[in-house]
C-alpha cells in the first residue's frame, strides 16, 4: 500500500482507496424496530423466568424476611449469601414489581406492601433459619435493616422478625429433644407431667449440658 499506487475499486470501476471500502452498517428502520423487539422478547422472557422461580421458591417456604439494604459491596452480598445458605436459608436482591407479582398466589402475599426501597429478601423451610442470619448480619452491617417478614401466613412487623431470630432452630430444637430420650425414663416422665414453662427450662438445660 506504500508504493503510492492507486487502489482499484471494483464497484465503482475507478481508482480508490481502501479506506473507501469500509462502510458503517446501516439498518433500516424496519430493521432497527426487529433488534429492539428482540431485546424486548429477550428480557421479558427473562423476567418471567425470574419471577416463576422465586414464585415457587416462596411457594415452598415458611419463613420469609424482608431488608432494606444500601451500599452493599459484591463481597459483603457475596459472605451474606454464603451464610444463609450455610444455614439452608437463601437471600436474593429483588427488584420491587417483579417481586410482588412472584408474591402472588403465595401465602406470603400480604407482604407486598413492604417492597418499596432498595429490598432484598431472605426466606428458608426452617422457621427461624433466614430470621436469624439477616437479624445476625443486620446487627454487624448497619448496611442492612430488617423491614418485616412472615412466618407462614403470620406476618411479621421488624420487631416481630428479630424476635423470631432469637428461638431454636429446628436443628438445635432436635438436638434437645435428642438429649431429653437420652435421658433416664423416670426423667422424661417427670418432665412430661411438669407444666409447660418447666418443659422448656429442662429442654435448655440439657441443651446446655450437650453444648458443655
Amino acid at each position: 500500500m506504500g508504493s503510492g499506487r492507486p487502489f482499484w475499486d471494483r464497484r465503482t470501476g475507478r481508482p480508490g482507496s481502501p479506506a473507501a471500502l469500509v462502510q458503517p452498517i446501516r439498518f433500516s428502520p424496519s430493521g432497527l424496530a426487529w433488534i429492539k423487539r428482540s431485546e424486548k422478547s429477550v428480557d421479558r422472557s427473562h423476567k418471567e423466568a425470574l419471577v416463576t422461580s422465586l414464585h415457587d421458591q416462596l411457594s415452598e417456604t415458611v419463613c420469609v424476611v424482608i431488608t432494606h439494604q444500601t451500599g452493599l459491596t459484591v463481597a459483603e452480598v457475596t459472605e451474606l449469601r454464603r451464610q444463609m445458605r450455610a444455614a439452608g436459608a437463601s437471600f436474593k436482591v429483588t427488584k420491587n414489581r417483579l417481586a410482588r407479582i412472584a408474591l402472588t398466589g403465595t401465602k406470603f402475599e400480604r407482604l407486598s406492601s413492604l417492597f418499596t426501597g432498595p429490598t432484598a429478601i431472605a426466606f428458608s423451610q426452617d422457621p427461624v433459619a433466614a430470621a436469624k442470619v439477616a437479624v445476625e448480619f443486620a446487627n454487624k452491617n448497619d448496611k442492612v435493616s430488617i423491614v418485616g417478614g412472615s412466618l407462614g401466613d403470620q406476618q411479621l412487623d421488624a420487631a416481630g422478625v428479630k424476635a423470631l431470630a432469637t428461638m431454636p432452630s429446628l436443628d438445635q430444637l432436635r438436638g434437645k429433644l435428642l438429649g431429653l430420650l437420652q435421658t433416664p425414663a423416670t426423667r422424661i416422665a417427670g418432665v412430661l407431667q411438669a407444666p409447660a414453662a418447666q418443659v422448656a427450662r429442662v429442654l435448655d438445660a440439657y441443651a446446655r449440658k450437650a453444648a458443655g
